[in-house]
């Protein structure tokens, strides 16, 4: 049973992305990451072993001190560790659990939302597809509308469906984004609004 986990980063802020969005939420960052997105925002987050060694009590206990009713336990790719033990402790002190993972490694843990975001560099496991409650695809080029279509239409029915362009090629790709959505409007559009509005 994990004890501890190497957390990068804590901090109270608003859910930028997805369908929270709008929402207060107190983001807890993992360290580790196998997947290697090129154009991920924080490969800082990668190296497991260039962050502290944190309990799980203490980071239930700074969790339940933000006053935030939500927890986003986010990476780096968080699945890496046997989350159980940890959501357990969440729940216990009256917090609801979320996740954000691109669903490489497998389910653990006892989750109120899914947030499941396939990547193209590390093949997503086969049971997200039914656990998901919320389809995020990240949009970096053309290609990516029909590989987003590929993991919707293995997606429970109850998952909602998300596109996102990636932020370096937002100015490129909202266009399509905005046109696609109109013509597939079973998808939503999310955006990083956490960066507009200049807040972590």
């Amino acid at each position: 049973m994990l004890t501890d986990l190497p957390l990068m980063e804590y901090f109270l802020t608003i859910q930028g992305e997805g369908y929270h969005t709008g929402s207060a939420a107190y983001f807890i960052r993992l360290g580790g990451c196998d997947v290697g997105c090129v154009w991920c925002d924080v490969k800082e987050s990668w190296d497991a072993d260039a962050h502290p060694k944190v309990s799980l009590s203490q980071m239930v206990a700074d969790a339940k001190a933000s006053g935030s009713e939500i927890v986003v336990i986010t990476g780096g790719e968080p699945l890496m560790y046997d989350l159980g033990d940890f959501t357990n402790q969440l729940h216990d002190a009256g917090l609801k659990t979320h996740i954000e993972t691109s669903g490489a490694h497998p389910l653990s843990g006892d989750w109120d939302w899914i947030c499941f975001s396939p990547k193209k560099f590390m093949a997503p496991l086969p049971e997200f597809y039914e656990e998901s409650d919320e389809l995020k695809v990240i949009v970096y080029n053309k290609s990516d509308f029909a590989w987003a279509e590929s993991h919707a239409e293995k997606c429970h029915p109850k998952t909602r469906l998300f596109l996102q362009p990636e932020w370096s090629k937002k100015d490129d790709m909202m266009p399509l984004i905005v046109d696609y959505v109109k013509k597939n409007p079973k998808w939503r559009i999310s955006l990083q609004t956490h960066k507009y509005l200049d807040i972590p």
